[in-house]
């Protein structure tokens, strides 16, 4: 039996189940991780996205579990020494979606919440004369701040919604232009350690998915970016070609660049580092 370790939220769960579901004998072992239990503070301030996985590495280094899932979004780029990513799940919706309260009613004198930089920067753009508020926890705890009043509207993940069967309370989907994806969204990232469970992994990775997030994490990695960084990767495959959207916005954001580029799928990682130099230099050259 592969035991599988993931955050006890329950979107975590059914992500986990999700992966299970096609590994088979499996045994869901859940832990809560500490950026699930500080949610008075935006991730910049407490240390960013390695908050949702050092629990989980923690047991899988010390072989309390086989295999941890986890939103790739949240994954750091960087992971620990002898913990690979080993598979990646297909992608499901990777677009950003706007969520009303249950009456329907947008009260555009109150913020629209949103977890990150990336969110917060886009939406400025699209809604110039709302305002935007950081809101912290899973999907359920920010759906009930935005029942109660603190928030005229909220802006989640689409995939998120639909594997909680919560689809009916996306208003409006953001197209990939509109709103460029988080690196990594909608994709489930399958840790484990070197060398074992190869031939399990392979169940659940998919070429597409592996291929996207190799050029969307190249891009944030060459720019130095995490959860709370205002830049955003959104690739697409088509046969043997990948063509990738970038954002990048410097760190006054004053200056904003957007920009693509096609190429050769095999060459995913350096599509994503030429993207991020040069969105990097449309945005600083304007400085």
């Amino acid at each position: 039996m592969i035991r599988v370790g993931s955050r006890d939220s329950r979107l975590a769960v059914v992500q986990a189940e999700e992966v299970c579901r096609t590994l088979g004998d499996c045994e869901l072992i859940t832990m809560k991780t500490t950026g699930d239990m500080v949610l008075d503070k935006t991730l910049d301030q407490v240390g960013g996205k390695g908050l949702f996985v050092k629990e989980l590495d923690r047991a899988l280094a010390d072989g309390r579990v086989d295999l941890t899932v986890h939103s790739l979004k949240d994954v750091p780029m960087e992971q620990p020494a002898g913990l690979p990513l080993v598979a990646f799940t297909r992608r499901a919706d990777a677009r950003d979606a706007l969520v009303l309260p249950e009456n329907g009613m947008w009260d555009k004198t109150k913020p629209i919440g949103c977890s990150s930089a990336r969110r917060r920067v886009q939406l400025k753009q699209l809604f110039p004369a709302i305002d935007v508020q950081p809101v912290r926890g899973n999907v359920q705890t920010r759906l009930a701040k935005l029942e109660s009043g603190a928030y005229g509207a909220l802006v989640l993940a689409a995939a998120g919604l639909q594997r909680l069967g919560l689809e009916k309370r996306i208003s409006r989907y953001f197209s990939p232009d509109e709103m460029i994806p988080a690196a990594g969204q909608g994709i489930l990232a399958v840790q484990g350690r070197a060398g074992e469970l190869e031939d399990e992994a392979r169940l659940v990775d998919d070429a597409d998915a592996r291929d996207c997030a190799a050029a969307e994490r190249s891009f944030i990695q060459t720019l130095g970016g995490g959860c709370f960084a205002p830049v955003a990767a959104y690739a697409e495959v088509q046969d043997d070609t990948l063509h990738l959207r970038g954002l990048y916005v410097t760190a006054d954001e004053t200056h904003m660049a957007r920009g693509a580029v096609t190429g050769r799928r095999t060459e995913a990682v350096s599509l994503g580092r030429t993207l991020a130099l040069l969105l990097k230099h449309q945005a600083e050259g304007t400085v």
